[in-house]
């Protein structure tokens, strides 16, 4: 079932099933609600609450046009008063990509209201010494993806030309058999451009494969979904979240010593471009109960690349649903 929620000055979609304790999934980029249809049903036939809200920006939620109203504090403020409208005290928080950045703070700084927290793909990390975009990759030829969605309206043209081939091409680069076909790829020698970054003289899409033939978890229909949303929708809202990396970083110097204390899964593939990226990951992730006091586990699903609760379904709901049972009452 889906219906519209009035939160936080704004309407939010939500798509939802079943009864007990609520569960929040927050999505990533560039997803909405029916990246976690897998994990809806499940939940669902376990006993609990399912709800996925289209996040701000996405799908039939709203879409302010301004780039300051995607700041976290804004994300945190949707998700706090959609439980008011749901009449929920608490809830489990789960997030996968921007909605696993999300799901951290909001554990972080509510954790009156989201009891415990399930993120997919990101980790916790710390603030950083800088503004983030200071500290991102570039070169004469080349910037991070994240640098190339900067300047409002470059990344808008590229992406919304053909919203069909730009999920496609999303959604297979990223995934475990995407990366697996870049690496055996650049290991010929086809392929010499660095995971992540963005050629000067061209587009994020440059050079993106499509498959001959779709991995086994994404489906034709799976594609025009996303491709329906975004072709309506455009990609002004989600790239607006990357637009306020530096605005969030000054905003959260006040919270920077706040570590997670509810119970915490963390859960990604080893095939993941954001797991692969970041020197000294390994090390990060033996820390991360330096930031995360109450880490539960750490789960790494071998040949998963990023779109770990589509690729992995049964084995991402079935260490949710564990954790959440072994939750204290």
């Amino acid at each position: 079932m889906q219906r519209i929620i009035e939160s936080n000055g704004i309407r939010l979609n939500v798509a939802e099933q079943g009864n007990g304790p609520p569960v929040i999934l927050c999505h990533g980029f560039p997803e909405s609600w029916y990246s976690w249809r897998h994990q809806i049903s499940a939940l669902a036939a376990a006993g609990f609450r399912a709800v996925a809200p289209d996040m701000r920006g996405y799908g039939k939620s709203d879409r302010p046009e301004a780039i300051d109203q995607y700041t976290i504090f804004h994300l945190i403020g949707d998700l706090v008063e959609l439980l008011d409208a749901l009449e929920a005290p608490t809830a489990v928080i789960v997030g996968h990509d921007w909605g696993a950045a999300i799901a951290w703070q909001a554990a972080r700084l509510r954790p009156d209201r989201f009891r415990a927290v399930a993120s997919l793909s990101v980790p916790l990390r710390p603030r950083g010494p800088a503004r983030p975009t200071s500290m991102m990759p570039q070169t004469a030829d080349a910037q991070f993806y994240q640098l190339y969605f900067q300047e409002p309206g470059v990344a808008e043209a590229e992406l919304e030309r053909d919203p069909r081939i730009t999920v496609l091409s999303m959604l297979y680069g990223a995934s475990g058999e995407g990366a697996a076909a870049f690496r055996a790829a650049t290991a010929r020698g086809d392929i010499t451009r660095t995971p992540g970054m963005v050629p000067r003289d061209g587009g994020m899409l440059q050079g993106s494969g499509t498959p001959p033939t779709l991995p086994a978890w994404l489906t034709d229909a799976d594609i025009d979904f996303y491709a329906g949303e975004f072709k309506r929708t455009g990609f002004r809202g989600p790239l607006n979240y990357y637009r306020n990396l530096d605005r969030n970083w000054e905003l959260m110097a006040a919270f920077a010593d706040v570590t997670v204390k509810v119970p915490a899964l963390f859960i990604a593939g080893d095939h993941d471009m954001v797991m692969a990226a970041p020197p000294g990951i390994d090390q990060h992730l033996a820390n991360l109960r330096q930031f995360v006091t109450t880490l539960r586990d750490v789960r790494i699903l071998p040949g998963c690349g990023h779109w770990t609760q589509q690729e992995r379904p049964s084995e991402v709901s079935a260490a949710i649903i564990d954790f959440i049972r072994g939750l204290p009452d």
